[in-house]
C-alpha cells in the first residue's frame, strides 16, 4: 500500500528539510507511531530484552574497544514494501569511516523473531514513509538495521561512535535509544559540513528518537562512563539507514 505519515509528521520533514537533522522526545514518537505497537508494554519489552542476546563486535575489538552488535539488510520500494534480504556483511568506505572502512564486516543476524516483532516493523515502515517522502524520487531503498549496545567500563569509557564526527555514507539515518543503564553522557552533537556545531541533544528515554539527513551533516556521540563503577553499564540503541538503491524510473 502507498506509504503515509500521520499529519502530526509535519513539523519533522520540515525540521529534516530545513536543518538537516530533528530529534523527537520519546513522548512524541510514541503518538507518531501510532497504531498502538508503541504501548504495548510487552511488546516493547520483549523486543527491548534481545539487545541482552547481541554477540561481540569483534572488528571493533581488534582497536581495544567494547560493543555488541547484530545487523540485517532490508529492502523497500516506492509502494511501501519492505522485506528482508539476504544475510549479508556491512561495508563503509575509508571515505567515510576511517576507522574500519574499506572492509566487508560480517555480523550476527538480526534474529527472526526480533526482525519481525510489531515494534521493528512499526519503527522500520515509520522511517520508510518519512525518508521516502522527503525523497520521493526514490523507487528502492537499501535498508540496513543494527542493534547496538556500548558497554561502558570504569577502566574504559563506551564510545558510541569510535570514528569521531562522521557521515555515514547513506541519505538518512534514524537513532532509537532502547535502554540506558548506569551510564553518564551520550550527548549527540550535529555538525554542518564546514564542521561548525549546529544541534546537540541527549537521548536519555526508551524511544527517544533522533533523525539525520546523512548528505548534509555530520554527526556524533560523545564517550559513556559508569555511574557506579560497580555495576554493569550500557547505552542500546537501533540504528537504521536508508540508502537510494535505485532511483526514479528510466534514470
Amino acid at each position: 500500500m502507498p506509504l503515509s505519515l500521520p499529519a502530526d509528521c509535519r513539523m519533522l520533514e520540515l525540521a529534516l528539510r530545513e536543518d538537516g537533522f530533528a530529534f523527537i522526545g520519546a513522548g512524541v514518537m510514541r503518538a507518531l507511531l501510532g497504531d498502538g505497537t508503541a504501548h504495548d508494554t510487552r511488546a516493547w519489552a520483549n523486543f527491548a530484552s534481545s539487545w541482552h542476546d547481541l554477540a561481540e563486535d569483534s572488528y571493533l575489538a581488534q582497536v581495544g574497544l567494547r560493543r555488541r552488535r547484530r545487523h540485517a539488510v532490508f529492502v523497500a520500494n516506492v509502494s511501501g514494501e519492505l522485506h528482508r534480504a539476504a544475510h549479508q556483511p556491512h561495508y563503509q568506505s575509508r571515505d567515510y569511516n576511517t576507522l574500519q572502512g574499506g572492509i566487508e564486516r560480517w555480523f550476527e543476524p538480526i534474529r527472526p523473531d526480533v526482525a519481525d516483532c510489531a515494534p521493528m516493523r512499526r519503527l522500520l515502515g515509520f522511517a520508510h514513509a518519512l525518508f521516502g517522502g522527503l525523497a520521493p524520487q526514490v523507487t528502492q531503498w537499501h535498508v540496513e538495521v543494527h542493534q547496538f549496545r556500548i558497554e561502558a567500563l570504569p577502566e574504559r569509557h563506551g564510545q558510541p561512535t569510535p570514528e569521531g564526527m562522521h557521515r555515514d555514507g547513506v541519505n538518512f539515518v534514524m537513532v532509537v535509544l532502547i535502554d540506558r543503564h548506569n551510564i553518564t553522557s551520550g550527548t549527540t552533537s550535529i555538525h554542518a559540513l564546514d564542521g561548525g556545531e549546529i544541534g546537540s541533544f541527549t537521548l536519555t528515554r526508551p524511544l527517544d528518537t533522533a533523525f539525520v539527513d546523512d548528505g548534509r551533516v555530520y554527526h556524533g556521540v560523545t564517550a559513556v562512563a559508569p555511574l557506579d563503577p560497580a555495576q554493569p553499564a550500557w547505552r542500546d540503541v537501533l540504528v537504521v539507514t536508508f540508502r537510494a538503491a535505485v532511483g526514479p524510473a528510466g534514470s
